[in-house]
């Protein structure tokens, strides 16, 4: 076992996080009274970015368990509790279900009017299609999926994380075979959730367009959203009782690694969905690429190419930069504003199609979102060890080298 206690430290930061949560998401209440519109925008925003890392962080332990990685142990506890933190999102789910009539065309197509033009509204052609649509675009079914969607994300993430915490007493070695064995039942169910969650909550506010790759679109960013938290958190976690003292440079070479590997297939995935619309050059697809890529929204895409994957590809190259813990850390910082945008990308030309536009809660959604969950996560973290003291690899992840 690791001579370390349990980690009863974060009350700080937890009660600064929780109290920009708190008057961000009161805020972004105001906001909604006054504008309903662009604030529901703005907190969907928030709200996929955020909740996509913590979901990304349960995939993570499950593929880490599935393929027996042992260098990983080490740094396992902080997914574990950044996965376990989807809890919050339940709470946070319930304003986007209320304000989805202002956001999702399909809620009531027949009033729609699209937002930035002259009144424009849906053809009989486009209600046609929309109507045979229904039996999936429907707010019934809608609660219905976030209900299955959430169902497995908490129960995955509290299992793996409750029989993680569970050994660090027992030392039972069948927990690790239990993990092992648990994690891989979980990918497909953990896959095919976070796909058609991409595909309600971002794609279906142009519910004519439609693209089967979106959904890994949403979850590459995430997922590399996700390793930069986690290497953020590393890097921060080098206090008393915390697992940051015992990382090496070997551990933070890998993550810089995870995150350049990421970064390319990020840009991978958002290429072959251009390419495959491109090339097939049907009405109902190629409207979503013609705004992004044309007008007012084309100096944005080509940043997003240029400061999203270009710039930190070719800095990640860098070996060197890998094995320094503060520059890594600056590079995930980097790295999240750029998902930020990506995000905005995705989400702001529904409601601003003429160009992009500010609006104030787009901040304090952000901000409001973001809080709760940093809050909720060093809640649970506190009071447990922030590496798994028992677990058969510890050591062996302690000592890892390079191969």
């Amino acid at each position: 076992m690791i001579a370390v206690d349990r980690f009863n430290g974060g009350s700080k930061v937890m009660t600064l996080a929780g109290a920009v949560g708190v008057i961000g998401l009161v805020l972004t209440l105001v906001g909604f009274f006054t504008a309903p519109q662009p604030t529901t925008f703005s907190y969907l925003l928030a709200f996929t970015y955020w909740l996509g890392i913590s979901v990304a962080s349960i995939i993570m332990v499950a593929i880490f368990h599935t393929a027996k990685v042992k260098w990983t142990t080490i740094l396992r506890r902080s997914m574990e509790t950044m996965g376990s933190s989807v809890v919050v999102f339940v709470i946070l789910l319930l304003p986007l279900l209320f304000g989805a009539k202002y956001i999702f065309p399909w809620v009531d197509p027949q009033a729609w009017v699209f937002p930035g033009t002259e009144g424009l509204k849906f053809t009989e052609v486009e209600l046609h299609h929309l109507h045979h649509k229904h039996p999936y675009l429907n707010l019934t079914f809608l609660y219905i999926r976030q209900v299955i969607y959430f169902a497995t994300w908490i129960f995955v993430s509290w299992r793996l994380r409750g029989w993680s915490t569970e050994q660090d007493t027992s030392g039972a070695l069948e927990l690790t075979v239990k993990l092992r064995k648990f994690a891989p039942g979980s990918l497909p169910f953990l896959a095919l959730t976070i796909t058609f969650a991409g595909f309600d909550w971002l794609m279906t506010l142009t519910p004519l367009w439609q693209s089967t790759i979106f959904g890994v679109y949403y979850f590459a960013g995430s997922f590399l959203a996700a390793f930069c938290v986690l290497t953020i958190a590393t890097v921060n976690a080098q206090g008393k009782d915390e697992y940051g003292t015992l990382v090496t440079t070997a551990h933070y070479h890998n993550l810089g690694k995870l995150m350049l590997a990421f970064t390319a297939f990020w840009a991978y995935i958002a290429f072959s969905q251009f390419l495959l619309i491109w090339i097939a050059n049907l009405p109902e697809e190629a409207g979503w690429f013609k705004l992004r890529i044309e007008g007012a929204w084309r100096p944005l895409s080509i940043a997003l190419f240029l400061l999203g994957f270009v710039l930190p590809f070719f800095t990640l190259l860098s070996r060197n930069l890998k094995l320094k813990p503060r520059l890594l850390a600056i590079v995930a910082v980097y790295l999240l504003v750029m998902h930020a945008v990506d995000m905005y990308w995705l989400i702001w030309p529904a409601y601003s199609p003429q160009g992009p536009s500010f609006h104030w809660t787009l901040l304090t959604a952000f901000a409001g979102v973001g809080g709760l969950s940093v809050a909720a996560a060093i809640w649970l973290a506190r009071g447990r060890y922030s590496l798994p003291v028992k677990d058969p690899y510890i050591s062996e992840s302690l000592r890892y080298v390079q191969p």
